[in-house]
Parts: structure tokens; C-alpha cells; sequence
């Protein structure tokens, strides 16, 4: 877990949110970003400059395109990896710390959008290895549900390092990287538990398997 997180008192109170529909972060995850804007530029630098968080968040229906209305929860994530490229772009990695639900939005005295984080419903993601009962349970079912997904939509994966792979590192994974909706991504996120995101990610791999949804094949990273 990057930084010395134990608690959700151990993270701070006020953090800088960056809405992205479709890019989600969790716990432990690893999400690139590629930034260019202005604003999210001076967020980023004002962030390296003070605790690296930065809370992902998704949008919700309403607002404008500058302030959209925001996602009920987001997961923080702390910058472990920045560099600057020659024409003026950031290129970081976000380690997902904890997830937490957006309270009151500050009033704006920058060119980003701020608020004040409530963490305390999500503490056990900062408990590395905490147990989760019913998220190993009957693996086949995932790796089915899974390989009637990538047949439907002509997509392919390395299926030696899925089935090697930690349950919990395949849960996560797979809700990050496949190409679900951003009300779907929310859903995942918002899964109480490790089991519960499990049964979430089944179930949207099912009805999309359902649907056939066929794409050119592509190789998942």
C-alpha cells in the first residue's frame, strides 16, 4: 500500500477529484494517466507538492461540461510514478489507496474541483491481505463467465497468468481494464466487499456474453 496508511484518519480531509467516466481505480490497482489539461496540469503539480492523493471519480448526469455533477464515491489513489514529457504533458500512475464518498464540494479557489472525503465506510481496503470470505469461491465461474465475454466480443487474453493469478488481483484487474460502461465501472466500485465486486464483475460479463457483442480481436494488456 503506497504511503503509511493505516486508518482513515491517516489521509487527509480535503482532496483535489479529477472526473474521468470510464476510468476506474481501485484499491491496490495501478491506473496510467496521460494529462494535457491546463487545470488538471496545476492540480497535479499542487498534489506533488503536498500528500500525491488524487481522487478518481466518475460523473453523473446533470451539470456542465466544466462542472459536471460527480459520483457518490471515488478512490483515492496516491502518485507513484511522474514524468514530464517535451511538450508539456504528465505521464503518471495512481495507486489506488481507498475508496471514499464525496461530502461537501469546497468552494473553487484554483482551476480544479475539491471536496471533503469521507473515508471511514471503506478503512478495511487500507488492511493489506485483510480476509474476504466468498471472493476465492468456485474461481471456474469467473474463468467461464470470462471466456464467454472474450468470445463474444473477439477479444483475446494471456489465459496462463488468469488462471495463476490471485483471485483477488483477477477480480480487481478485470473490473479495471475491460471496456464496461462508466455506470457499470461505478457499480464495481461501489461493491461492498471483495465477493461482492466478484459477483458484480460475473454478472455484467454474463449479460454482455448474452448480448454478443462481437469487436475486432484485440490482445488485453
Amino acid at each position: 500500500m503506497p504511503g503509511s496508511y493505516r486508518r482513515a484518519d491517516d489521509l487527509p480531509l480535503v482532496i483535489p477529484v479529477f472526473p474521468l467516466d470510464g476510468a476506474l481505480l481501485l484499491p491496490g490497482g495501478q491506473l496510467p494517466l496521460n494529462i494535457f489539461e491546463p487545470r488538471y496540469l496545476n492540480m497535479f503539480d499542487d498534489a506533488m507538492s503536498g500528500e500525491r492523493i488524487i481522487g478518481m471519480v466518475q460523473t453523473r448526469p446533470g451539470g456542465d461540461a466544466e462542472r459536471p455533477n460527480l459520483a457518490p464515491v471515488g478512490c483515492a489513489g496516491r502518485v507513484t510514478s511522474f514524468a514530464e514529457t517535451s511538450d508539456g504533458r504528465y505521464l503518471v500512475t495512481l495507486t489506488g489507496v481507498c475508496r471514499f464518498r464525496l461530502g461537501e464540494e469546497l468552494p473553487a479557489r484554483g482551476p480544479y474541483r475539491q471536496v471533503r472525503a469521507d473515508f471511514a465506510a471503506f478503512e478495511d481496503d487500507l488492511r493489506e491481505g485483510a480476509p474476504d470470505s466468498g471472493a476465492s469461491s468456485d474461481p471456474s465461474s469467473l474463468l467461464d463467465a470470462l471466456r464467454r465475454y472474450l468470445d463474444h466480443r473477439g477479444l483475446a487474453i494471456d489465459w496462463s497468468s488468469a488462471e495463476a493469478a490471485p483471485s483477488d488481483a483477477l477480480i480487481n484487474s478485470l473490473a479495471m481494464a475491460l471496456p464496461f460502461e462508466p455506470v457499470e465501472k461505478q457499480a464495481l466500485l461501489e461493491a461492498p466487499t471483495l465477493a461482492d465486486r466478484r459477483e458484480t464483475l460475473v454478472a455484467l460479463l454474463e449479460i454482455d456474453a448474452a448480448a454478443g457483442d462481437d469487436e475486432d480481436p484485440t490482445m488485453l494488456q
